[in-house]
């Protein structure tokens, strides 16, 4: 049994760009390191496609381990086809040094193909933990209908199995609502004289002395952000036209391939937006742009005492919980900073939710008592906390008037920055409160923390749901309410520092 040359991933690199495939063949070790969020999503879609076996339960698996033993898998495929195995997961099949391993193969009860009046045997399934079909995913069920129906395997149809958003749990998990099923025969089979040309291309790729010259481009970023980016970068200097905030990808590769890679290279004739302008003249001075007229007219409109508030939410692909969707963001963190008057001492009241029941009902009671009374509430970007509360008021109307009269109070401390009322170089054209803190509060940071951002706090909770060392689960318990802790104590700092430029 011979080794495969291409698999489905990288079959799919090497669609985006030939040079990606090169680096992942033979430069693995100058892969970017994944992050801990994209760890997450790698895990989500395998915790996904292992729980969509349901949807065909009685299967063997063929293919195991971690990275899958594909030798094994091929042997295993084999044998379960010839012992008369209907249901097989993890299937592997290889043909003309390519590989694939499909999620669920079903074998078909003496039916006849709507293609021809040939007896067919096997329906194909592939699992997605996203919500639609893209063209990437059509090209992938395209290389593994050309590899399985190489293989001596009569395919009868071909399906990708993907999370339907619209499903809302009532009671037990409905899987079969929970899933949709959508045949994508009829679009991978135009597909594959396409598919048998790129294989033999990319074999070709991948069988060359020398790594193909190809610079960088907008193929970087699609269909994904390539696994090399940071490695083809290596010659862009700090401060270039790639950290203009807002720009389209075209316009800045445009500028890189006329030359011009850094922000003092830009011509003082160039057309840029006036968010542009703004960010390449502050970096060219080298000093923060402050409109103390605008700034006073935001603070003016504040209220005290403030509440300072942020949430955290995780949004589990399976819904956990009664009155939920797939993807839902579900509130299970607060932190708020009450301060009573600009030299008022500060309060601080939170929640956090334990792991297992809904926490919507007690978080959204803590929420309203914590927050009662006059005030504004400060938040950053407020759309997000707007969002989080209308649902819950949707989900829970019980609770719909005391949330729309504290939406009202609700103000918005990313305003200043957003508007460029105030904007310093060290925020790389940002406006997030990641980049803020460090140029208006150099002494107040994240560095320290194990929970760094909100995207971790969210994956680090949904972790929590499943976790049994009470050990762990303190710690991690302290480490959330340390980070959304921070992130209130943020806005206080940064809303001073904004009074005092008022000043």
């Amino acid at each position: 049994m011979g080794s495969h040359l291409l698999s489905k991933s990288s079959f799919i690199k090497g669609l985006q760009c030939d040079k990606h495939l090169y680096l992942y063949k033979y430069h693995y070790d100058e892969m970017d390191e994944f992050s801990e969020m994209q760890k997450a999503i790698f895990q989500r879609g395998t915790d996904v496609g292992v729980f969509a076996q349901k949807l065909f339960p009685g299967g063997k698996a063929a293919t195991e381990g971690s990275p899958p033993d594909y030798k094994k898998g091929l042997k295993k495929t084999g044998e379960l086809i010839l012992q008369g195995g209907k249901i097989i997961y993890e299937a592997a099949f290889m043909f003309n040094e390519v590989l694939s391993i499909a999620d669920i193969i079903v074998k078909e009860k003496n039916s006849l193909s709507r293609r021809s009046q040939a007896k067919t045997e096997w329906n194909i399934y592939e699992v997605k933990s996203s919500t639609s079909i893209s063209e990437t995913y059509l090209n992938d069920a395209a290389l593994q209908y050309y590899v399985i129906s190489n293989s001596g395997i009569e395919i009868n149809d071909f399906s990708i199995i993907y999370i339907n958003n619209q499903y809302i749990r009532k009671g037990e998990l409905d899987i079969t609502e929970l899933f949709t099923i959508e045949s994508v025969i009829d679009s991978i089979l135009p597909l594959q004289k396409f598919v048998e040309e790129n294989v033999e291309r990319l074999k070709k790729v991948i069988r060359e002395r020398e790594m193909p010259g190809i610079d960088i481009g907008e193929h970087c970023h699609n269909p994904y952000t390539c696994s090399f980016f940071n490695y083809c970068r290596k010659h862009i200097p700090e401060n270039s036209i790639f950290d203009f905030s807002g720009m389209h990808l075209k316009k800045k590769y445009e500028l890189y391939r006329d030359g011009i890679i850094k922000l003092d290279d830009i011509p003082d004739d160039y057309s840029l937006n006036k968010n542009n302008g703004i960010q390449l003249d502050v970096y060219k001075s080298g000093e923060p742009l402050i409109d103390k007229d605008a700034i006073e007219n935001f603070l003016s409109d504040l209220n005290y005492p403030l509440f300072f508030m942020d949430f955290e939410t995780f949004q589990p692909a399976v819904p956990l919980y009664d009155n939920s969707k797939p993807y839902q963001q579900i509130p299970f963190q607060y932190s708020i900073h009450l301060k009573e008057k600009k030299d008022g001492e500060l309060k601080h009241f939170e929640f956090l939710a334990e792991s297992g029941a809904d926490p919507r009902v007690k978080f959204i009671k803590g929420l309203l008592n914590d927050i009662k009374g006059e005030g504004d509430i400060v938040v950053y970007n407020k759309a997000f906390e707007v969002t989080r509360l209308k649902e819950i008021a949707r989900d829970f109307p019980e609770y719909s008037d005391e949330i729309e009269k504290l939406i009202l109070r609700i103000k918005d401390l990313m305003i200043p920055f957003q508007r460029k009322y105030y904007y310093a170089p060290e925020m790389m054209g940002s406006y997030s409160i990641k980049a803020v803190l460090p140029s208006l509060v150099p002494e107040l940071s994240y560095d320290k923390l194990k929970i760094k951002e909100g995207g971790i706090a969210s994956i680090t909770f949904e972790g929590l749901q499943t976790e049994t060392d009470m050990i762990i689960i303190a710690e991690t318990r302290e480490q959330l309410l340390e980070y959304c802790k921070l992130d209130t104590l943020a806005m206080v700092m940064i809303l001073e520092k904004l009074e005092s430029l008022e000043k």
